[in-house]
């Protein structure tokens, strides 16, 4: 009797095992295909010196404010400062009014600066306690408006004589009643000025009004006992 070889038939995979393993290969390829590229990503913040240190920014302008308010306050400190004693300073400066006066009347800017040292003067005789009043206050108003654009080309000077004149005749009537003529004649002679100093007589009409007014000024920078 011949045998009959049987073979057992083979088992099938289950289909719950190849389901999973179709899984793992698509997250596999999706993450490989998904996965941003490093070129993408965003580079890191480069710290710059504010950001690296905030605190050194606020720091360093006050350092350099305080610097700054030292070098100005340098800078005041080393102008020269008037003298506040009037006998002496008014003396010296009533002297370079007469030298001034003196000097060339042709020569050019004669009457110009000789306006301009007169009007510095008078200014600083005004701050004194006996000589300040309303009055007084008002005429070195006018004189300090009138002598204001002296730098200025063509400018007329017969204002600031005027003005000078005005000024020395309210100190003379506040504290020096002896100075009334002087005073009196530098009025009548200011207005007797063109201003200019391109004739002879001009020039001579400018150095007797300087010297005039230098010698008020003299008396005027002897306070009254």
């Amino acid at each position: 009797m011949a045998d009959i070889n049987i073979q057992r038939k083979k088992s099938s995979p289950s289909p719950w095992l190849l389901v999973l393993l179709a899984a793992v290969v698509v997250a596999v390829a999706a993450y490989f295909f998904l996965r941003p590229d490093p070129a993408d990503e965003p580079a890191p913040p480069v710290a710059t010196p504010e950001a690296a240190t905030p605190a050194t920014a606020p720091d360093t302008l006050v350092a350099a404010a305080a610097v700054d308010q030292a070098t100005r306050r340098a800078a005041i400190d080393a102008i020269p400062q008037g003298d506040t004693t009037q006998d002496a300073g008014s003396t010296e400066t009533a002297a370079s009014l007469a030298t001034q006066a003196a000097s060339d009347p042709a020569a050019p800017d004669y009457a110009r600066n000789g306006l301009q040292k007169l009007t510095g003067v008078l200014v600083s005789l005004t701050d004194r306690d006996d000589l300040r009043d309303p009055t007084t206050t008002e005429q070195r108003d006018n004189l300090t408006s009138a002598t204001a654009r002296l730098g200025e080309p063509n400018t007329s000077l017969r204002p600031g004589f005027v003005a000078v004149a005005g000024l020395i005749r309210a100190m003379q009537q506040k504290a020096y009643p002896e100075l009334e003529e002087q005073a009196n004649a530098l009025v009548s002679l200011a207005g007797q000025l063109s201003g200019r100093s391109a004739t002879a007589a001009e020039q001579r009409q400018n150095q007797q009004f300087l010297t005039q007014a230098a010698a008020a000024v003299r008396v005027l920078s002897e306070p009254k006992q």
